[in-house]
């Protein structure tokens, strides 16, 4: 037997690995997406086969992951329960996709993950897993095994010798890519402590950020950002320039007690450097580059967008053909925000755009631009009308 294995070097996959092989006796290759965690990635690979992997594959996926995962999803704006950018939740439906094409192209039985049963990410990757290829077979350890939590599993791994990320000292769990890093579980589950002070590791701590603001231009073209400061990069690296800058401003920092699709609540603490920069500088453009109605109606559809993200639901229809709206939307997004970024805080102080809708004539409280004052008593009392009769009834009491 062959299992795929969508392997990280954590403390759940290390130890899946070994399980996998000693309750299946199945032959285990191990994949690790490379969606910018940096060094760990070969640290992985080479600790999947030092572990027992039969194979260890690590593909770099950080292009494909920013440029149709984490673009399409910002045209959208979406925010899950008003804070979160969905930096975990985007990230499986890429890595499902490549474990299905791989457990394909080695003749697998079936694919596996280290997801555990009370999560969201068991559904996002089965989810994309069961749409991509509804016949497959998946794995999912954390619904079988006999341990009750992460100290078993700690003196399992230490059993076999092992190595893992996650100690007595700091035993709380991240997940890591170019748009955010997460961290949940251990001390965190207390909503009431604050998280460590040493445990983030994308940004800066805003009370030790520089005293003097930094600004940043971001551009947009048709929907997705494309240059910072005047300079181009590839959507990857223009992500990573990002982070770099908010980063030392302590900026994307997010505590969050959210619901996860299971039915649980659970806390999650964020950091979201350049996806918030991206956030607030999008919606300075949009501020100018968008009607009205078609603004609003983005915002009310873009919750509806994030649920689905959050969900696993990337593969479905309702994704897709709200993604259909959202590029179309999109498509008049183009322009260019400036911003100041100062002790973890990030404030439009610009905005331009070639086709702007925003008139200064009109607006302006010094020029009449064609805009007839008079016009405002006609359309006042037409908006009042229905509040004047609803008052005009109570009034006799006939609506008593």
């Amino acid at each position: 037997m062959k299992i795929v294995l969508a392997y990280s070097g954590g403390l759940d996959t290390s130890i899946i690995l070994k399980w996998l092989k000693e309750t299946y006796g199945a032959e285990v290759v191990a994949f690790t997406a490379d969606i910018g965690q940096g060094e760990e990635v070969e640290e992985a690979r080479l600790k999947a086969l030092q572990t027992g992997a039969s194979k260890a594959i690590a593909l770099d996926l950080k292009e494909e992951f920013v440029r149709d995962f984490v673009f399409p999803m910002f045209r959208a704006l979406p925010l899950y329960e008003g804070y979160y950018l969905l930096g975990t939740s985007i990230a499986r439906p890429l890595i499902a996709k490549h474990l299905v094409r791989i457990a394909k192209e080695e003749g697998a039985h079936a694919v596996a993950h280290g997801a555990t049963g009370k999560g969201n990410d068991q559904v996002r990757f089965e989810l994309t897993a069961y749409a991509l290829k509804p016949d497959i077979r998946i794995i999912a350890p954390w619904r079988e095994w006999s341990f009750k939590g992460r100290q078993e599993m700690l003196e399992y791994a230490k059993q076999h010798g092992i190595p893992v990320p996650v100690t007595v000292e700091k035993p709380y769990s991240m997940d890591a890519n170019l748009l955010h890093i997460s961290y949940e579980g251990g001390v965190l589950e207390d909503p009431w402590v604050e998280p460590p002070r040493d445990m983030f590791r994308m940004t800066r701590d805003p009370e030790e950020a520089p005293d003097e603001p930094e600004y940043v231009e971001v551009e947009f073209h048709e929907g997705d950002p494309v240059a910072v400061n005047g300079e181009a990069f590839s959507p990857a690296a223009l992500l990573q320039r990002l982070n770099e800058i908010g980063g030392r401003h302590g900026v994307g920092r997010v505590d969050l007690v959210e619901n996860r699709f299971v039915g649980l609540k659970s806390r999650g603490v964020y950091e979201t450097p350049g996806g918030t920069i991206l956030y607030h500088a999008r919606r300075a453009v949009e501020s100018l580059t968008l009607d009205r109605e078609v603004l609003h109606q983005r915002d009310m559809l873009s919750p509806k967008y994030a649920e689905l993200v959050y969900y696993g639901f990337w593969f479905a229809p309702e994704r897709e053909a709200l993604q259909a709206y959202f590029d179309h939307v999109a498509k008049r997004v183009t322009g260019t925000a400036r911003l100041k970024l100062y002790k973890g805080g990030v404030y439009v102080v610009g905005r331009k755009a070639p086709r702007s809708l925003y008139r200064k004539d009109l607006a302006s409280f010094d020029e009449a631009g064609g805009y007839d004052q008079k016009d405002a008593e006609g359309f006042i009392r037409l908006n009042a009308l229905r509040l004047r009769t609803l008052a005009w009834v109570e009034a006799s009491g006939g609506g008593r």
